[in-house]
């Protein structure tokens, strides 16, 4: 990094290196609970961050000052629905499991002996984020994933083109970390 003798940064030392943009296309995404998921992804999103503020009173103003919990948003998947239903139905059976299911054979069974009872019923996932010549720049990993919802599949008689089936899962998790893989950070 070019700096001058006081300390002062150059204007070129404030530049990006890699002036390439990110590509949309470049991701893969890999959740061990629903492995099938993952190869028919079409698009994810990395979720939003957002820290509480809390308000310093004043007589004349109220000041925002940064506050100490972080939100984090919900993690939405894409992808695309295999003809034998498979990945849908490995999230269809992952959330019956979890909700009110008719027997007890569809819950995940509690293990006592366990630390945290329901770390069956979750699970970890990994973001992948690629460059413009497909290397991995960063990985993204999200702690104890379980799905919230899925969306309805929409079947139609009267479609002129064959579009095929996606569905959007929306994930919870406790927590995302983001781990870059580019050897030369600023």
């Amino acid at each position: 990094m070019a700096v001058t003798s006081n300390n002062q940064f150059t204007a070129f030392s404030r530049q990006v290196g890699n002036r390439n943009f990110l590509s949309p296309v470049g991701f893969k995404f890999n959740l061990s609970k629903a492995p099938k998921v993952d190869f028919f992804s079409q698009s994810v999103s990395i979720p939003n961050i957002s820290l509480g503020v809390a308000m310093q009173t004043t007589y004349l103003k109220d000041i925002p000052v940064p506050g100490d919990k972080m939100d984090y948003g919900d993690l939405d998947i894409q992808f695309f629905i295999d003809e034998n239903l498979e990945n849908y139905l490995q999230i269809e059976k992952w959330m019956r499991s979890l909700g009110f299911p008719e027997s007890l054979a569809e819950s995940i069974p509690l293990d006592p002996n366990e630390e945290d009872l329901l770390m069956g019923a979750r699970s970890d996932g990994t973001l992948l984020v690629y460059n413009s010549s497909f290397q991995p720049i960063a990985k993204i990993f999200f702690r104890d994933m379980f799905p919230s919802a899925l969306t309805p599949v929409p079947f139609s008689a009267d479609a002129t083109d064959i579009n095929y089936i996606m569905a959007t899962v929306t994930f919870k998790y406790t927590i995302f970390n983001v781990e870059s893989l580019v050897g030369n950070e600023s």
